[in-house]
C-alpha cells in the first residue's frame, strides 16, 4: 500500500467535511502540521472543532483557520499569543473547551486506545469540573477523594508532523516536536502525517520508532520548513 501522496491537498482528498472534529499535533509553532493546516484552510470546510494544545498564533498554525472563521470550537489547554482567538472568544463567535494540558494528552491517548473515559483529580473544585460526573475513589492513604470523569477524544481526522518516516509510515519525532503529535496521531479515524524525510522501509532502527505505521494511513513530504519560532539577532560589527 503506497501511503505517500504528492502534496497536502491530495493527501486530504475525500477526508474533509464541514462540522468534523480534527485532532492536531504540535505545541505552539513546534511540530505543527503546517502544510496540512494550510490545505484544510484552502479547502473551505467550515464549522470545524479542533482538539489541539493551542491554536498557534495569528495567521500561523490553526490561527490561519481562525482568521477565515472556519473553526467553531477549540478543545485546548493554552490559548495565549493569538489576538484573533481572543477576539472571537470574547465576542462569543468561538466556543472554547479549556482542558488541562496533561488531561488533554490523556484524552487523546485514551481515544487512541479505545478507552471512552477515565477519572482524574486534575480540575476538581475548579471550572474544569463544571457539568462533569464526580466520583469518589480511595487514595493511597485509604481516604476517599473526588475525581472527575473525562472523555476520550475520538476524532474524525488526525493531522500530525514527524521528523522522519519510512515508506510504511513508521514515524520518528524529533525532540520536543514529539509533544502532542504521538497521542493525536492515534485518536483519529484516519491519520495524515507530514514529514521532513522519507527513508526506505527497514532502514529505521526499531528502537527509535515512536509511532508504528499501523496508525498512519497517508503522508506527505512537507520539507523544506521555515523555523518561525527562531529569530537571528546580531549586532553591528564595531570598527577597529
Amino acid at each position: 500500500m503506497n501511503k505517500l501522496f504528492p502534496d497536502a491537498a491530495a493527501a486530504l482528498d475525500g477526508l474533509l467535511k464541514d462540522d468534523m472534529l480534527i485532532a492536531s499535533g504540535g505545541f505552539g509553532l513546534c511540530g505543527i502540521p503546517e502544510r496540512l493546516l494550510g490545505a484544510i484552510c484552502d479547502s473551505g470546510v467550515k464549522n470545524l472543532t479542533f482538539a489541539s494544545n493551542n491554536a498557534g498564533i495569528d495567521n500561523e498554525g490553526i490561527g490561519m483557520l481562525l482568521r477565515t472563521q472556519q473553526v467553531k470550537k477549540m478543545i485546548s489547554s493554552y490559548v495565549g499569543e493569538n489576538k484573533e482567538f481572543e477576539r472571537q472568544f470574547l465576542s462569543g463567535e468561538l466556543e472554547v473547551e479549556f482542558c488541562p494540558q496533561g488531561t488533554l494528552a490523556e484524552r487523546m491517548r485514551a481515544g487512541g486506545a479505545g478507552i471512552p473515559g477515565f477519572y482524574t483529580k486534575t480540575g476538581v473544585g475548579t471550572q474544569v469540573a463544571e457539568g462533569k460526573e464526580v466520583k469518589q475513589f480511595a487514595n493511597r492513604d485509604g481516604q476517599q477523594e473526588d475525581y472527575i470523569l473525562e472523555h476520550g477524544i475520538f476524532a474524525d481526522l488526525a493531522i500530525v508532523k514527524a521528523w522522519k518516516a519510512d515508506e510504511t509510515g513508521n514515524l520518528v519525532f524529533r525532540k520536543t516536536a514529539r509533544n502532542f503529535n504521538q497521542p493525536a496521531a492515534t485518536c483519529g479515524k484516519v491519520c495524515v502525517v507530514e514529514v521532513e524525510e522519507v527513508v526506505p522501509a527497514g532502514s529505521l532502527d526499531p528502537d527509535t520508532i515512536h509511532l508504528p505505521g499501523v496508525y498512519v494511513q497517508r503522508m506527505i513530504m512537507g520539507a523544506p520548513y521555515d523555523k518561525k519560532i527562531e529569530f537571528v539577532t546580531t549586532r553591528e560589527r564595531e570598527t577597529a
